[in-house]
């Protein structure tokens, strides 16, 4: 059943800007260049669930509404078509749902296990093969999309075994990403055995099977959380939520190997913090990373040789940025607050990769942006 748009009129709060109606010139280009996105939220507050927005070609943002109640929607994503939102549901029994993207809606097709507790993280292959990343369970389930966009039970749960040495968050395996990187490999992100775990899909036998070596550790109790691909050199960049630090990794051989890892904190940042999410540009220029704590996005230069170099730390104007995302064009960052329900846009310098704040507005609970 489908989740109708609130009205425009409903929805809108004190930090909204009026849409200005068009003009007979200006109709076309109004609708082209208003650029839709979707918020994944925590529901244990004021939110329902998965609310769309809008960024405006000046970087202000508009709320559009609810567009499909559900629990705990903590992260989204798209199919290789764009026409399907998966949403992990972030719940002890843990489930990802799919929905068909409508115009004034999302139609839900379908709801599955996702192969463990506490899903927070989703994601799809170009032959519509989903991963989820279990947290709570410490596995990666394997699903896949049908042509009509509904989901398969789970076809393979990859278990991770071991811990780390951050007693209270490495106690146990603690799934945080998977991601798909090219010719049916799969690299999973644990937190909590603190390594990357390598695996293969065999697309025949539709299970995940291990690489040899099957898992690559970082430094002790950094926590890796996420990670970027850089888009023409060998080299992943991967995020420790503990440490506050990227580690690059060079792929060799079919062999990945760590190198320097950098602090994504302020010098001068004295308190605790947790690294959340971090995205790079498509031109491999910049890297982005968010600081849950030091409440910043941290702008970080990416030199020929991949050795990284922090040059800003950008207030969030808000409370523990969890996710956020480059707009399209990346012209523009949107970060989303957790803790003080407002999600902010940044205007993008392109040249130099440096943000300038432009507008915020309230949101319940965000905590993923997914841009259409």
């Amino acid at each position: 059943m489908a989740v109708s748009l609130l009205s425009l009129s409903a929805c809108k709060t004190k930090n909204e800007p009026t849409k200005n109606e068009p003009t007979k010139n200006d109709t076309t280009m109004s609708i082209q260049v208003q650029t839709p996105f979707y918020v994944g939220t925590y529901t244990d507050g004021d939110s329902e669930g998965i609310y769309k927005y809008e960024l405006n070609p000046d970087g202000k943002l508009m709320r559009i509404g609810l567009v499909a109640k559900t629990e705990n929607p903590s992260f989204l994503s798209f199919n290789n078509a764009k026409d399907v939102l998966l949403a992990v549901n972030e719940i002890e029994k843990g489930t990802v749902t799919s929905y068909a993207v409508r115009p004034d809606s999302l139609e839900q097709l379908s709801i599955s296990d996702s192969g463990g507790s506490s899903p927070c993280f989703v994601t799809t292959n170009e032959d519509d093969f989903v991963l989820t990343a279990n947290y709570g369970s410490g596995t990666v389930g394997l699903l896949q999309l049908d042509a009509a966009g509904k989901l398969s039970d789970p076809l393979d749960v990859q278990q991770h075994e071991g811990k780390g040495t951050n007693k209270e968050r490495q106690e146990g395996p603690h799934a945080h990403s998977a991601w798909f990187t090219g010719d049916n490999k799969v690299i999973s992100v644990d937190l909590g055995t603190n390594s990357l775990w390598l695996s293969t899909l065999n697309e025949q036998t539709k299970k995940l099977e291990p690489d040899n070596p099957e898992t690559v550790s970082l430094t002790p109790g950094a926590g890796p959380r996420h990670l970027v691909f850089h888009p023409n050199k060998p080299w992943i960049f991967v995020l420790s939520e503990l440490d506050n630090t990227i580690t690059k990794f060079t792929l060799e051989n079919g062999k990945y190997t760590k190198g320097a890892s950098t602090s994504i904190l302020d010098e001068n940042f004295k308190g605790s913090s947790n690294a959340a999410d971090i995205h790079i540009s498509k031109d491999g220029r910049f890297i982005y990373a968010s600081n849950r704590g030091e409440n910043t996005i941290a702008v970080i230069e990416l030199s020929d040789d991949g050795s990284l170099k922090v040059i800003d730390h950008v207030s969030v104007r808000g409370n523990q940025p969890r996710n956020f995302k480059l707009s399209p064009n990346e012209n523009f960052l949107v970060v989303a607050n957790q803790d003080s329900n407002n999600l902010v846009s940044f205007k993008r310098d392109k040249k130099t990769g440096l943000l300038t704040y432009v507008s915020e507005i309230e949101a319940p609970k965000p905590v993923c942006i997914l841009f259409e």
